[in-house]
């Protein structure tokens, strides 16, 4: 029924951990794409073994790349999408929805064949994730019944978080694909919306990031990357002013900071800014939205 994407750059410590949880899911990807951009850890030896073990667990490697979650992270996840789209094609495996998982992410068992029952229910129903938790010490030893207790914590709830979402491959296609920008799966987001595409986050469906958003490189130096990657998208100061309060409510509580540092900063410097009017004109109608609410209440 699906295909899956996951971008690698050195997660010896969590890959394996993440294979597990894909490798005992009631519904297994058809094709489970590992792309491992360059690593220079023990990651490429622990792809080779998953794809000596398991058929439908491939990988492509591509050149050393200084670790980027902006333009190069975008150029990762389509390079692997195209790459299992045309191995489908050549193979004649037949696939409706398209998946993308980062490499620190646990699945709850069931979790892909929840997210699928959603879709079947929803026709209109074009991209979906589950919730996507944050690992406390608590989840270190976590059994399958404990995931219902666990503590959601998730921004924009209503929408399908990066890690862990399943496209229907025609709204996919409608969308234009994965595109070569930062933040692509917020732009993929707005642009499902605006071709009435409805998209979901379930509450009740889980999974559990083994370190926190954007923190592959830090904590600091990600949310002033998430600050920057704002600026560029063109998003209103007064809804990343609104997200940087919502940042700084949450563990660690500094992150809010760095992110309005690195808006600011941008906008100071005059970077410069996505060309897509599609985009734009999404940002103006949510900052009028939001200030209707914020009069009404």
């Amino acid at each position: 029924m699906f295909i899956l994407i996951t971008p690698v750059k050195n997660e010896e410590k969590f890959i394996k951990k993440t294979a597990s949880t894909v490798i005992a899911q009631t519904k297994k990807p058809l094709l489970w794409l590992i792309v491992d951009d360059g690593s220079t850890d023990q990651s490429p030896n622990i792809i080779k073994e998953l794809e000596k073990e398991y058929t439908w667990i491939k990988s492509i490697r591509l050149p050393e790349h200084p670790r980027d979650l902006t333009f190069h992270y975008s150029y990762v996840c389509k390079s692997g999408i195209d790459f299992a789209i045309d191995y489908c094609t050549q193979n004649s495996i037949t696939y409706e929805y398209i998946g993308l998982l980062d490499a620190d992410t646990l699945l709850q068992r069931d979790y892909y064949e929840n997210l699928i029952s959603e879709f079947e229910k929803e026709p209109a129903l074009g991209i979906a994730s589950g919730c996507l938790i944050d690992w406390t010490e608590e989840c270190d030893q976590i059994r399958e019944e404990y995931w219902g207790s666990l503590e959601v914590n998730s921004p924009n709830r209503n929408t399908p978080r990066g890690s862990g979402r399943l496209w229907r491959k025609k709204c996919y296609y409608e969308t234009g694909g994965c595109p070569l920008e930062p933040a692509c799966d917020t732009l993929s987001n707005i642009k499902a919306v605006n071709r009435g595409w409805k998209i979901a986050q379930f509450d009740q469906i889980r999974a559990l990031q083994l370190r926190a958003t954007s923190g592959a490189e830090g904590v600091w130096k990600g949310y002033l990357s998430k600050g920057r990657t704002a600026h560029y998208l063109s998003r209103p100061f007064l809804l990343v002013l609104g997200g940087g309060v919502y940042f700084s409510m949450n563990k660690p509580y500094f992150q809010g900071i760095p992110y309005l540092i690195g808006y600011l900063s941008s906008m100071i410097k005059r970077e410069p800014q996505i060309q897509d009017e599609e985009i734009t004109q999404y940002w103006k109608q949510q900052l009028k939205d939001y200030l209707i609410i914020k009069n009404k209440n």
